[in-house]
């Protein structure tokens, strides 16, 4: 009787398929060692889309690329500094404040919460704010490491505007380049594909800059009628506390109500409403209105974007998870409309841009090839 062997597994691959197995490696392994790069480009890009419009319009009105790039660059850095330079100062005051103040604060705290019934005898509270060593939050390493930080994030910055400054500038030969890769019958499919990453991308960053105006406006008018100190400071921090997704405004009462705590506890009480009655007309009044079919995602969609962000790159994920899921929708609706799927949504109009058709200016002369 013959004797039976097992099956034996045979796998052969061509020199091709190794070749390519070991390309995709290299390049996976490049990016990873990369990655810092790749992701400034891609905050570059996403600040290219939201920007591109206003460009177009000046250039449509006959003020040179560049100049009109260095005009909208110069607006948003002034508007920008002018806001860090009314936080630094409110901020290093009120540093001030809690560090003299805490145990005062610990204590009417502990009062407080004794008139609604909790037993404090234990905590200690007063105590314990009087033991903490304040020094070792800005000495030492503590201030190497922050001054660290602060060194990458303002060269960060400094890169994301020049790579800015360069996409806006050479927007139309990046195009050109582009289509020079692609067959004459998919130039109109790419041409639609990039139209609405465009809008997607850059409505969104428009649209969030239209929420955190109105809850810097919304939140100095509640400092100003609390009285809280230093109200226009406390505004620019919720108007950038705003930007994170889902949580930036509660985010954003966390400080101010802590002020107005140190004023009085019902002061803390009636900040604390005033602004969680913010972000319900938030969620359920501006968001839908302002953004519309911008982001055409599921709530579930935005929250495991959101989540997968900040596991992967922290708060730079959370901040850049909700434009690459608008974008991975419109590459998804595409792909699918091209396999006999339904249709896409049609493209919404641009959030906050100009209307390039608002008057008949003659177009732009055409750069010359290079």
């Amino acid at each position: 009787m013959r004797e039976s062997r097992p099956p034996v597994l045979k796998l052969e691959i061509s020199y091709r398929g190794m070749l390519f197995l070991g390309l995709a490696l290299l390049t996976l392994w490049t990016a990873r060692e990369i990655w810092p790069v790749i992701l400034l480009f891609l905050v570059a890009l996403i600040f290219m889309a939201a920007l591109l419009p206003y460009v177009n319009w000046l250039a449509k009105r006959r003020v040179p690329r560049v100049l009109a790039v260095l005009i909208v660059l110069l607006v948003i850095i002034a508007a920008i500094a002018g806001a860090i330079a009314v936080i630094a100062p409110a901020i290093l005051d009120q540093f001030e404040h809690i560090r003299d103040d805490l145990p005062e604060d610990a204590r009417r705290f502990e009062d407080f919460a004794e008139d609604f019934g909790f037993n404090t005898e234990d905590w200690d509270l007063p105590e314990k704010a009087a033991d903490i060593k304040w020094s070792e939050f800005v000495s030492g390493e503590a201030a190497y490491d922050v001054g660290q930080r602060v060194a990458f994030g303002l060269f960060s910055a400094l890169t994301v505007i020049v790579l800015t400054a360069y996409l806006l500038v050479s927007t139309p030969r990046l195009e050109r380049f582009i289509y020079r890769f692609l067959p004459a019958s998919r130039e109109k499919d790419a041409e639609e594909v990039l139209q609405s990453l465009g809008r997607v991308v850059g409505g969104y960053v428009r649209g969030q800059s239209i929420l955190s105006v109105s809850i810097f406006f919304y939140t100095l008018a509640v400092c100003l009628i609390a009285d809280v100190p230093n109200p226009a400071a406390f505004a620019l921090i919720a108007a950038f506390a705003d930007v994170i997704p889902l949580v930036g405004a509660l985010i954003a009462t966390i400080p101010v109500t802590f002020a107005a705590f140190q004023e009085s506890p019902t002061q803390a009480l009636i900040v604390l409403g005033a602004l969680i009655v913010y972000q319900q007309f938030e969620d359920r009044i501006l968001v839908p209105r302002i953004f519309g079919q911008t982001l055409n995602l599921p709530a579930l969609v935005v929250l495991l974007a959101v989540l997968i962000g900040a596991e992967l790159l922290g708060v730079t994920g959370v901040l850049l998870a909700l434009p690459a899921a608008a974008a991975g929708r419109v590459l998804f609706d595409y792909f699918m409309e091209r396999r006999g799927g339904p249709p896409a949504t049609p493209p919404p109009t641009e959030v906050l841009a100009p209307d390039p058709n608002s008057t008949e200016v003659p177009p732009e002369a055409p750069e010359p090839a290079t």
